[in-house]
């Protein structure tokens, strides 16, 4: 689990348990506080906390040997890394740009490519990636074009390294939920088709139990509705958007 420390992440292990998860390395910022967001989530897999910081570019290669070391290969990656982006719009800070982008996009997209290439050189089959992207980067809205237009970057590069691995044993799944309740977003006016935790979790684990790859959406009305809301005209998608 590369970013472990939200709602989603520690409700995606306590689903893939019941699917017969049993063991997790769980890299985080602070590997402490995700361990007990994960441990009050379910008590059925044994967790393995281990400091990682994203943004640490290289320090993706000491994780994954520790990771090898402790475990071996892993069966399934989770990339779970990502700044919530609510109204990360205009009035942002050079530094607050470049921040959200490398947290949301260029950091775990560095991270997944180097996991990518080690794990299509293992010789075992049946090997996922799994990363959370966001509904919100299909069409970023005005209020949170920042956040939107670098879950974009990582939701594309996804697609990519999944196309780029056909043939290898290695699937990509890209999971596009929409707004989610959780602690991250109290006090904020839940969005139409609003989920849980629980909700998005339950879908990553039964497109990982189905071996699926490419995308999918949370809740599912969400990947039709984006299709077509993706090609509005600018000045209607901003009314529909309004200031959200």
């Amino acid at each position: 689990m590369l970013g472990g420390g939200s709602d989603i992440a520690a409700a995606c292990v306590a689903a893939l348990a019941r699917n017969g998860l049993d063991r997790v390395v769980l890299a985080a910022r602070d590997p402490e506080a995700a361990r007990r967001t994960v441990a009050s989530a379910t008590d059925a897999v044994e967790i393995d906390p281990v400091r990682w910081d994203a943004l640490e570019v290289g320090a993706i290669e000491e994780l994954w040997a520790g990771t090898t070391r402790a475990i071996g290969t892993p069966d399934l990656v989770l990339c779970a890394v990502g700044s919530l982006g609510h109204h990360a719009g205009r009035g942002m800070t050079p530094e607050q740009v470049d921040t959200m982008a490398r947290t949301n996009y260029a950091a775990p997209a560095a991270a997944l490519g180097y996991v990518a290439d080690r794990l299509a050189d293992d010789p075992g089959t049946g090997r996922c990636i799994v990363v959370l992207s966001s509904v919100a980067g299909v069409r970023p809205r005005r209020s949170n074009f920042v956040y939107g237009s670098s879950k974009a970057g990582l939701d594309s590069f996804a697609q990519g390294l999944g196309d780029a691995l056909v043939g290898t044993g290695v699937r990509v799944l890209v999971v596009r939920p929409g707004f989610v309740r959780s602690s991250m977003t109290v006090g904020l006016d839940p969005a139409p088709f609003a989920t849980d935790p629980e909700v998005v979790a339950r879908a990553v684990a039964r497109a990982v139990a189905r071996e699926r790859s490419g995308v999918v959406s949370v809740p599912p009305v969400l990947g039709p509705l984006f299709g077509v809301l993706r090609n509005l005209p600018g000045p209607l998608w901003r009314r529909i958007a309004g200031d959200r």
